[in-house]
């Protein structure tokens, strides 16, 4: 409890490597272990304040016309990996029964994906990050985290691993 307290920045990446990573020799990846990481570590390093301060952050909309941007350039650098890796060969396109479903998923579990993600990573690890680097610097060492974290998926592709690894990398850097 004292180390979670005193590195509570170091206590979550381990803990969110570990909890994904653990799942690897079954063929799966843990997508939810930030959130878990950082429900875990906020309370024993900030107590209740920090879960409220945590929960703000999730449910806080502070954007005006920004929002085309945050929804327009993940998809840019998206396809931007897909045509420089050359994967738009092998992409089959969705039916909207397919897009209906995975929407239906995330409905059920919405700890898959972004948002067993997103929460740790920037509700949590980057304001941390923050307090002792510029918002750049914070953001480029988080990326670099993040993209290190995710590497176990190329293991679990199918396919190129090399086309994959790069799109991924291009992708969760940019």
């Amino acid at each position: 409890m004292t180390v979670v307290r005193n590195h509570p920045l170091v206590a979550f990446f381990v803990l969110t490597y570990a909890i994904a990573w653990a799942f690897i020799p079954v063929g799966s990846f843990g997508a939810f272990a930030p959130l878990v990481a950082a429900l875990v570590v906020v309370p024993v390093a900030r107590g209740r304040a920090g879960l409220v301060e945590l929960g703000r952050r999730i449910v806080r909309w502070r954007v005006r016309w920004w929002w085309a941007l945050a929804l327009g350039v993940p998809i840019a650098v998206h396809l931007l990996a897909i045509v420089l890796t050359g994967g738009y060969r092998g992409i089959a396109f969705a039916s909207a029964g397919d897009v209906l479903l995975v929407f239906l998923l995330r409905l059920v579990n919405p700890t898959d994906g972004p948002l067993g993600e997103e929460p740790g990573w920037r509700g949590f690890a980057l304001p941390g990050m923050q307090s002792r680097l510029s918002p750049l610097a914070a953001t480029s060492v988080l990326a670099v985290l993040i993209t290190v974290w995710h590497l176990p998926l190329v293991l679990l592709a199918e396919g190129d691993r090399a086309t994959t690894l790069a799109g991924m990398v291009i992708g969760t850097v940019g």
